[in-house]
């Protein structure tokens, strides 16, 4: 959606998150679904108990797991702003090993069987928190929404994104 095309009932949101990536300006075709969408957006991407890092491991592990390229990419290049190392961001489409293994078989578990079990569940909770548990739970279903919006309407990588994947490529 192009400036011009901003929905006026959400205009104070162009200036920030939502006017910033296509994701958003995707969503915005819908300006009821992008305000309700805020505050849970708020608490996952920036206030989730799992952190920063473990946060981006979650959600490189669902994007490779949904095969949504548009959350892959943008998602290694937060995860290099973070200092995650391309090996480790590569890993995590693969087979990783210690708490990011964990990791990758909670979110691989919630893809195949639509819950934790037992054995991951207690796991998360010891090393991470119960409150862990349930971001990490949300953050895959939040970005599985995400996904699903963005390869049903064919969203373009944003520009900075696509440069950054075309000079350093993953």
């Amino acid at each position: 959606m192009s400036d011009e095309e901003w929905p006026v009932e959400i205009a104070e949101m162009k200036a920030g998150f939502a006017g910033s990536l296509n994701v958003y300006r995707t969503m915005a075709h819908h300006p009821a679904l992008l305000k309700a969408w805020a505050p849970l957006r708020q608490h996952i991407v920036k206030d989730s108990t799992l952190g920063p890092v473990r946060s981006e491991l979650v959600i490189l592990r669902a994007a490779h797991r949904m095969g949504s390229a548009y959350e892959w990419a943008h998602h290694v290049s937060r995860a290099r702003d973070l200092g995650i190392s391309d090996a480790r961001i590569r890993e995590m489409g693969g087979a990783p090993i210690g708490e990011d293994g964990l990791i990758a078989r909670a979110v691989d578990a919630l893809f195949d069987t639509s819950r934790l079990s037992t054995e991951i569940e207690q796991a998360i909770s010891s090393s991470m928190g119960t409150q862990a548990v349930l971001d990490l739970i949300a953050t895959v279903g939040f970005y599985s929404v995400l996904g699903y919006i963005l390869m049903t309407f064919d969203t373009p990588l944003d520009e900075h994104v696509a440069d950054e994947m075309a000079k350093r490529p993953i």
